[in-house]
């Protein structure tokens, strides 16, 4: 057995890990994890040691937050999951765990594939976006920034009606962006850019900008692009392992004078008619996201680019911390 920790700074280590799974509580099972994925972006800051998230770890700390393993015991009065069962987690890099049945475990269906299950979780971030700020079919959005939360609003924005428009930063990602169903694919440094989203969008403007990436000057084109009155959805880390800013993030001719809500997509929202509970949460929005996959409606493993052994997760770390662009879609193999 065995797990990823993160000490400090480039210091990531796959160490061994000691699990009783011989002697289960009653209401407990062991996962032994066959594939987890890497979240790009915000991997990749916590491992070059960029500002802590608020409510993060310090370090040593596990990483990674998406996991897909199959049941190999449980205790005596589990009913909820079999023996041979496929459960997404948001469990980190490890090869094995022992979890509670009452914990956010979500069994995943026969004929999904699992390289598109792992990334439940991910989607599931991606689809709040859309939640949280009252997205109604037919807008047209924007998706500024294209790692895997980017490309993951674009599949969704499709799958849900809107008029796509991919905003980003690389050639390579803008056409893996077209694969996954932008309608319109820009640079973000394109001389033309206004112009040629005025010509999509018409009259009416871009309704929802969903921002997925750190850096200032991405927040700055979300703000420059989305129409009087619309919304932004703020996704990423504004501003996360940059300098100060040389301008105002919440200048009047923006904020004031353009009438913008802004969004921070950080936890589920009610619906307005909802039961009791969080009708958006991962356990009760994941039977939806699952039939889009079942439907091959959204496909993750489209944008698979990495699919590398445990053993290599250092190697592949170090390659977002270069930041290679053609790099997208990694998974690591645990069984």
């Amino acid at each position: 057995m065995k797990q990823a920790i993160l000490h400090g700074p480039r210091d990531l280590r796959l160490e061994p890990l000691s699990l009783d799974t011989e002697n289960l509580k009653s209401h407990e099972i062991w996962v032994q994890t066959e594939i987890t994925a890497l979240k790009i972006g915000t991997d990749r800051g916590n491992y070059e040691g960029a500002e802590r998230v608020p409510g993060a770890p310090d370090y040593p700390r596990y990483v990674g937050d998406s996991n897909l393993g199959i049941v190999r015991r449980k205790g005596s009065e589990v009913t909820r999951f079999a023996v041979g069962d496929r459960i997404f987690s948001r469990k980190p890099h490890v090869s094995d765990y022992i979890a509670a049945d009452h914990e956010e475990l979500i069994k995943v269906p026969s004929g999904i594939a699992a390289e598109d299950a792992v990334y439940l979780g991910l989607y599931y971030v991606s689809a709040l976006s859309y939640w949280r700020t009252y997205y109604q079919a037919g807008e047209t959005v924007a998706v500024v920034g294209l790692g895997v939360l980017g490309m993951a609003d674009v599949a969704l924005g499709r799958a849900f009606g809107a008029r796509v428009i991919a905003v980003g930063n690389s050639p390579i990602r803008l056409e893996m962006a077209k694969r996954m169903g932008a309608h319109l694919c820009v640079m973000s440094d394109d001389p033309a850019l206004q112009e040629k989203l005025a010509e999509f969008a018409g009259s009416v403007g871009v309704d929802l900008v969903i921002l997925t990436a750190n850096p200032w000057s991405a927040y700055r084109t979300a703000m420059e692009i989305v129409r009087p009155n619309g919304r932004v959805a703020i996704l990423g880390l504004p501003g996360r392992g940059e300098p100060p800013l040389d301008f105002n993030p919440l200048a009047m001719e923006w904020l004031y004078a353009k009438s913008l809500t802004l969004t921070a997509v950080t936890s589920p929202v009610s619906a307005l008619y909802a039961p009791q509970g969080h009708r958006f949460s991962l356990t009760n929005t994941a039977p939806a996201l699952l039939d889009l996959m079942a439907a091959g409606t959204i496909e993750p493993k489209k944008l698979m680019t990495h699919r590398l052994p445990c053993e290599k997760i250092q190697e592949a770390y170090e390659m977002i911390y270069r930041r290679e662009k053609a790099m997208l879609g990694v998974l690591f193999q645990w069984l």
